[in-house]
């Protein structure tokens, strides 16, 4: 078997191992479940026709039940955002991005600026 620093993957046996410290090992790790996962398109054909529910929120609102029932048509109810400030687009009631609020002929609709990455737990 050739030098440790000279070492190719084509050498090692079963029984040879490789230590790595640090940010090494998860890379391996990475690079590991990456070539266990890779899917091409064809893959995900299978859930592109689930149904999933999208929501733009402009912002939000507390108030009491007595002061729900007296707004009437005309009633401004103030949001906890600002003009100009970004919209939140959540997916099956999940934060998935931010966008802004766009007219599209003559209906309304929103352009995704900013995609919000969630941690798995």
């Amino acid at each position: 078997m050739a030098d440790d620093d000279d070492l190719e993957l084509s050498e090692l046996d079963n029984d040879d191992h490789i230590e790595l410290e640090g940010e090494g090992t998860e890379l391996l790790a990475a690079a590991e479940a990456g070539s266990e996962q890779m899917k091409t398109s064809k893959d995900l054909e299978a859930v592109y026709d689930i149904p999933v529910q999208v929501s733009a929120v402009l912002g939000k609102a507390t108030m009491q039940v007595s002061q729900l029932l007296k707004l009437g048509r005309g009633a401004v109810v103030e949001l906890d955002r600002k003009v100009g400030e970004a919209i939140d687009i959540y997916v099956n009631n999940r934060l998935v991005a931010r966008g802004e609020v766009v007219v599209v002929e003559d209906r309304l609709g929103v352009t995704m600026t900013e995609i919000i990455k969630s941690e798995k737990s």
